[in-house]
């Protein structure tokens, strides 16, 4: 029983952290000034869902559904990561080999199929080459990238230990 509210609390604990750091970027986005660029949004979306399994997980009370709901969070906390790292990748390219900006969100669902605006957003604009904020020297998506790599870690020990059990 002590294995299972302790996992309980660790998805509880994700899920408030995810949700925080969704805050934060709400925060960025509508106090500070800073507009969130395709993969900025990309990155939001991972979090609300992680956010979302984790409280899911916190509320389930099964020690195989926690197996499966930390694989789900590995998984999703992987994708994460990946943009954080293509993100990174395009803060990193010279201003000349930044791909080219795309026209507002708003207006590319209206005229665009949505797999050519997921792939356009996936591959990042020159917007995401910009480093508007910096935190003991690491931008948004190096933090975010911190924050996915937390989760995963966390979660691959909540699936091995649920394993065992």
């Amino acid at each position: 029983m002590l294995q299972i509210l302790s996992i309980r609390r660790f998805h509880g604990l994700i899920a408030f952290t995810a949700f925080a750091l969704l805050g934060v970027a709400f925060y960025m986005e509508y106090e500070m000034g800073l507009e969130p660029c395709p993969l900025c949004m990309l990155q939001r979306i991972v979090f609300l869902v992680i956010g979302i399994v984790a409280l899911a997980s916190a509320v389930h009370n099964s020690v195989r559904g926690f197996r499966n709901y930390a694989i789900g969070i590995v998984v999703l906390s992987i994708l994460g990561a990946g943009l954080s790292i293509r993100h990174l990748y395009l803060q990193g390219l010279p201003e000349e080999q930044l791909p080219a900006c795309l026209p507002g969100l708003s207006y590319m669902v209206e005229v665009f199929p949505w797999q050519e605006i997921m792939a356009a957003m996936i591959m990042g604009t020159g917007e995401c080459g910009d480093v508007v904020w910096t935190f003991l020297g690491l931008s948004i998506p190096g933090w975010t990238l911190v924050a996915f790599i937390g989760m995963a870690v966390v979660n691959i020990i909540i699936a091995v230990k649920s394993h065992q059990s």
